[in-house]
């Protein structure tokens, strides 16, 4: 039996794919399977027209064995087998498919024929695991059978072999290489590990899959008990069985699944315990054709805040499995979601591996995004409590999603916001606050800070209460950047708190106000200058009721944003100047408390006393907006020396 060579280029080809094209080796399997499945495909269409095939649809099969002591694992199909000129085609030469051949020659023809293999290299990806491979076939409507052997890009042979199924078909016979330190190959014949792979890759494959299933049983021994009965033991059997599910869930008709089926499949597919908060079915047809299966989870997962969360939904085509997670098909902000996409219009590069990016696949993408955006809403509108839950666990994320891209989401994701109201006190939407402003409010206010009850008592808010305004707590460190891209909602301006004009005072209260100002200027500038830097400026306040003093900020930076680069330790700031990350604070003053006009009498007769007094009322205004002293040391001596002498 000569041997043959590899036609033009194969063996540079060759090696290329067994060490370069596929990344994952338990790829193989995948590729045998389809390779079985397109060959059984051909002969049910062949059969749609002719008699003489003699077999039905539930006739067709594909068979799995694994020999231990042999160290084979062999593939088999009733499909439609190879000739000798066949498998000189389509095995002599790699990167010609015979799959892709079939499927122009039947492309003027009314049915479908929905064809895996078109690129005619899959088949040698059972040399990243084989030191040999041997290929029985015989064809449908011949008498003769052929078999075919290569040890890798060496070189290959083809004789006549009698096949030993009747029928025609093809086996494939896997000789695995020997395990080594870095490998170990001996895992491809183990029962658990087959099954986990087709699970994994293709279980919905439309023809079953058969294998030996281990099972336990008991049987009686010829021992006895005590009361003289036989004792039982428990003993392993196999049994052949179909090990995938075929037709998968998101395939079927919708008035067959019910959300209960799905919540189910999510759960088993996706190793959760508890039922998604929705599913989102998806039927596209059109220039671009597909089918999803999507989840809203109810919990995160253990990983999902870390680095080693993978983000994407599974793909699928003609049954078989091609990614594991295509973050392409998600948006960043809906990354929490799980699900399938199936489609037979993807673009796939050569191993099936990864998508080529192209106008099919952002078209997708595009569309799933709407769906997910309409799912929310919905719940959001039709089961606030549900929506609140799921909100708790994964509302950040749609808060990144806003911040991100220069705000280019924040239209699509803006009324998916809740944040604590101060009135209602609960999670309110943005639509809430709006619609529920009186008529003479002109902004939406907000307060950033630690905690609900620390906002709940910062002085500053006293103006707003009084007018008997709403305030929106922003208690996450995302929450104030969020509110600075959104700028604005339903043309309503956002204010913090903290800004200098709130849009409550009248022209004639802020003229009596910069009157005060004018005649207390000196006081104001010997404030400032006291408490050396620490302060960019110090005013007197409109917002003041009943407390003494509050700490704001002038210009882009917030004291809360200040909080959260010192909390980063420099990760986000790097290269960037310190000060950029500093507010610059303002010493805000009440004219009308007691406070200040012992401040004022102290300025008039005893400056270092006053000094003392600025300093104490600057401490006091950091203990409220929940920034620590930086010399408590310092702050109880001037406490105790004003108050003790």
């Amino acid at each position: 039996m000569a041997k043959k060579q590899f036609k033009s280029e194969s063996k540079r080809l060759l090696d290329l794919m067994v060490n370069s094209i596929y990344t994952h080796k338990e790829i193989f399997l995948r590729e045998l399977i389809s390779n079985a499945s397109d060959a059984i495909d051909k002969l049910c269409y062949i059969s749609l027209t002719d008699d003489k095939v003699g077999l039905t649809r539930d006739d067709f099969k594909i068979t799995i064995e694994a020999d231990k002591e042999k160290r084979t694992l062999t593939i088999i199909d009733n499909g439609v087998g190879m000739t000798l000129k066949e498998l000189e085609a389509n095995l002599g030469v790699i990167a010609k498919s015979g799959s892709l051949q079939f499927k122009k020659d039947m492309q003027d023809k009314p049915e479908d024929i929905d064809i895996i293999g078109q690129f005619g290299v899959g088949f040698y990806s059972a040399f990243m695991v084989a030191s040999r491979v041997t290929v029985t076939s015989r064809a449908y409507g011949e008498d003769i059978a052929y078999r075919w052997i290569s040890e890798g890009s060496e070189g290959y042979s083809i004789e006549e072999y009698p096949r030993s199924k009747e029928g025609c078909g093809t086996d494939i016979v896997i000789e695995l290489k020997p395990d080594s330190d870095d490998e170990n190959y001996s895992e491809y014949l183990e029962e658990h590990t087959l099954h986990n792979l087709v699970k994994k890759y293709s279980d919905y494959v439309r023809w079953p899959i058969y294998m030996d299933v281990t099972k336990s049983r008991q049987v009686e021994t010829d021992e006895v008990d005590t009361d003289g009965n036989k004792k039982k033991t428990w003993e392993d059997y196999t049994e052949i069985e179909v090990i995938n599910s075929r037709i998968p869930i998101w395939q079927r008709p919708k008035s067959e699944v019910t959300d209960e089926d799905c919540a189910e499949f999510y759960k088993e597919k996706f190793f959760d315990h508890t039922d998604p908060t929705a599913v989102v079915r998806i039927s596209a047809e059109g220039l671009v054709s597909y089918k999803a299966l999507l989840f809203i989870p109810a919990v995160a997962s253990y990983d999902y805040f870390t680095r080693e969360y993978k983000v994407g939904l599974q793909l699928y085509s003609a049954g078989i499995m091609i990614m594991d997670h295509c973050a392409d098909l998600l948006p960043e902000h809906f990354r929490f979601v799980r699900g399938i996409v199936e489609s037979p219009d993807f673009s796939l590069n050569i191993s099936r591996e990864m998508l080529q990016h192209d106008r099919q696949l952002k078209v997708i993408a595009t569309n799933i995004e709407k769906k997910i955006k309409a799912e929310l809403k919905k719940l959001l509108d039709e089961n606030l409590e549900k929506y609140e839950t799921f909100y708790k666990v994964f509302g950040i994320q749609l808060k990144y999603g806003i911040t991100n891209g220069f705000g280019a989401n924040k239209d699509m994701l803006s009324d998916l916001l809740m944040f604590y109201s101060s009135k209602a006190q609960k999670l309110i939407t943005l639509t809430e606050y709006v619609k529920n402003m009186p008529e003479e409010q002109k902004y939406i206010y907000y307060a950033a800070g630690e905690s609900v009850a620390l906002l709940d008592k910062l002085p500053q808010a006293e103006q707003v209460r009084d007018k008997g305004y709403e305030i929106l707590y922003l208690t996450e460190e995302i929450d104030e950047f969020v509110i600075r891209t959104l700028r604005n909602f339903e043309e309503k301006e956002f204010r913090s708190i903290n800004d200098e004009d709130l849009g409550i005072d009248s022209e004639e209260d802020k003229k009596e106000l910069e009157q005060q100002e004018t005649d207390n200027k000196e006081l104001l500038d010997f404030v400032k200058d006291s408490l050396d830097g620490k302060i960019a400026a110090a005013k007197l306040s409109p917002k003041l009721k009943s407390h003494p003093c509050c700490l704001a900020a002038q210009g882009e930076i917030s004291l809360e944003m200040e909080k959260y680069f010192k909390s980063m330790q420099g990760r986000m700031a790097d290269g960037m100047p310190e000060d950029m990350m500093k507010a610059q604070r303002v010493l805000e003053l009440n004219a009308e408390h007691t406070s200040f006009k012992a401040l004022k009498e102290a300025f008039s007769s005893d400056k270092d006393k006053a000094a003392k007094y600025a300093k104490v009322l600057y401490g006091q205004a950091l203990l409220t907006a929940g920034v620590p002293l930086e010399d408590p040391n310092e702050f109880s001596e001037l406490l105790s020396a004003l108050l003790f002498g």
